[in-house]
C-alpha cells in the first residue's frame, strides 16, 4: 500500500493535572478518533506529564489513531524554561507490548521513540510558538501561544 498522509486535527486546549494541553488528533477516519479511544487517551494524560518546574506548565499532545488497532498518545510538556519532556502511552499494539487490541486499554511502552512520521509535525510547529510567544517577547504571552496552533490539514504537504 502507497504511502498516505493522514488527517491533523486540531483541538481546543484543556487542562489536565494544573497544565495547560494544546491537542491534536491524527487519523486516516474523515470522522476522527472515537470518543472511547479518545476519553481513554486524555485518562492517562495525567501519568505522561512532569513534575511542575518553573516553566508555564504547557503541554501540547499528539493522540493518533492507527490503520490497525493501534492508539497512542505523545505528551510533549514544556520544561527547565525551554526543553520538551516526552511521555507516551500506547494501547491495542501487541509489537509494543500492549497486553491485548483493545484501542482504549492504554500502558506505558518503555521505548525511547518520539513518534512516528504522522505524529511528528507539530513538533516544529511548537517549537516555533514557543520562541515567538514565551521565549522572544520581554514579557511572555502564555494566551497568545496557547492559540497559536497548527493548521489543520493533513500531516504532511504543507510546502
Amino acid at each position: 500500500m502507497p504511502f498516505t498522509e493522514k488527517l491533523l486535527t486540531v483541538l481546543p486546549p484543556i487542562e489536565v493535572a494544573g497544565r495547560h494541553v494544546k491537542r491534536y488528533h491524527v487519523t486516516a477516519d474523515p470522522a476522527g478518533i472515537a470518543p472511547d479511544v479518545a476519553k481513554a487517551a486524555y485518562e492517562v494524560l495525567p501519568e505522561l506529564l512532569p513534575e511542575p518546574d518553573g516553566t508555564p506548565p504547557v503541554t501540547f499532545v499528539v493522540v493518533h489513531r492507527g490503520n490497525d488497532d493501534g492508539a497512542y498518545v505523545n505528551a510533549y510538556s514544556w520544561v527547565w524554561d525551554n526543553v520538551l519532556h516526552y511521555a507516551n502511552a500506547a494501547a491495542g499494539q501487541p509489537v509494543l507490548g500492549c497486553p491485548d487490541r483493545d484501542p482504549t486499554h492504554f500502558v506505558r511502552p518503555e521505548l525511547p521513540w518520539i513518534g512516528c512520521v504522522f505524529e511528528l509535525p507539530p513538533i516544529q510547529h511548537e517549537r516555533d510558538a514557543w520562541v515567538r510567544h514565551m521565549l522572544v517577547p520581554e514579557v511572555p504571552d502564555l494566551a497568545a501561544y496557547l492559540s497559536d496552533t497548527l493548521p489543520e490539514g493533513t500531516t504532511g504537504d504543507r510546502t
